[in-house]
């Protein structure tokens, strides 16, 4: 007769990888979607007067966006998810590099990432 065989099954540790592949994801579709336009409006068409009136790029309209509460909100999720998107991206090329160890290479890049984060809504706030 056989007997059965009971196997004792460890559970996995969590991974903390979902933290960061939220925010990482998150930029690139905010960029996505966002980035070419924001380049073609302050990066072209406002600096060459094309198809925009000079009003409406003026420092007053900018520094009112900047002063609103939504608008704080808006710049820090553009700035602060790009920064995330680059650090994710910065991280996975070293890895793949095999540039150092896993911890300082996360340390580097996120540690970044997040004391731009902190700048970005220090900066907003002082506005």
């Amino acid at each position: 007769m056989s007997q059965a065989v009971q196997i004792k099954r460890v559970p996995e540790a969590r991974s903390k990888s979902p933290l960061f592949w939220l925010p990482f994801g998150a930029g690139g579709m905010l960029f996505a979607l966002f980035g070419p336009g924001l380049i073609l409006i302050t990066g072209l068409m406002a600096p060459t007067g094309i198809g925009i009136p000079e009003s409406f790029m003026s420092y007053a309209h900018a520094r009112a966006f900047a002063e609103n509460p939504l608008g704080k909100l808006i710049l820090l999720a553009v700035i602060a998810l790009a920064f995330w998107h680059g650090a994710e991206r910065i991280f996975l090329t070293l890895k793949d590099m095999k540039a150092g160890t896993i911890p300082p290479l996360k340390m580097g890049t996120y540690g970044v990432a997040a004391a731009a984060t902190v700048l970005t809504l220090i900066v907003l706030l002082v506005i």
